[in-house]
């Protein structure tokens, strides 16, 4: 998946009921000059998650772990009619029951005055055709109990909720603490 290549996606009625079909969707792989954008986009979601609070990425240690010699993350943009209106960044997972990779989708987010074109469609079908050209298992996220709007949408389009998992977390000083403990049993400091 190029840079400059733009995949461009036709959706059926069905996928997309409210889509213009006047509005050209296009999802291309973000490439280092689109920084600032994802910058912005993750800003954007997390004000819609109400989350602004949380967040504190530097966007030059973004930038390296999402376009430097170890990317840990893939990033799309979905355009309309050429202009940005959302993303997606994900990663590979791996099911040991499976056997295979996965991809997790760690955030989607469409512009709000983007909604209904067709945009979160096309964002996801486009993680779908990568996850079976990768040969993955799966694609999965998560996504917060309160926002029934999105999980209404991931229903529509044939995803199941995962009730018997709880999420779990380690950060910050929790994080630390437990990897100090790690290092006396790897040597690694």
């Amino acid at each position: 998946m190029g840079a400059s290549r733009a995949t461009r996606v036709a959706m059926t009625p069905a996928m997309t009921p409210a889509m213009n079909p006047a509005i050209n969707i296009a999802i291309r792989a973000a490439a280092p000059a689109d920084l600032p954008l994802i910058a912005s986009l993750i800003r954007a979601l997390a004000e819609y998650e109400k989350l602004a609070h949380e967040v504190r990425f530097d966007e030059a240690v973004l930038g390296a772990k999402l376009f430097g010699p170890r990317p840990y993350a893939e990033v799309i943009i979905g355009e309309l009619d050429g202009a940005p209106q959302g993303f997606a960044l994900f990663f590979h997972n791996f099911s040991t029951f499976e056997g295979k990779p996965g991809i997790y989708l760690e955030d989607l987010f469409v512009q709000p005055a983007a909604r209904g074109s067709g945009l979160g469609t096309a964002l996801l079908a486009h993680l779908a055709k990568l996850a079976v050209e990768r040969d993955c298992a799966r694609l999965e996220w998560s996504v917060l109990d309160w926002n029934t709007p999105s999980i209404g949408f991931y229903h529509a389009l044939g995803a199941r909720s995962l009730s018997d998992w709880t999420g779990m977390r380690l950060d910050g000083a929790g994080l630390e603490r437990l990897g100090e403990i790690g290092a006396k049993f790897t040597g690694m400091r």
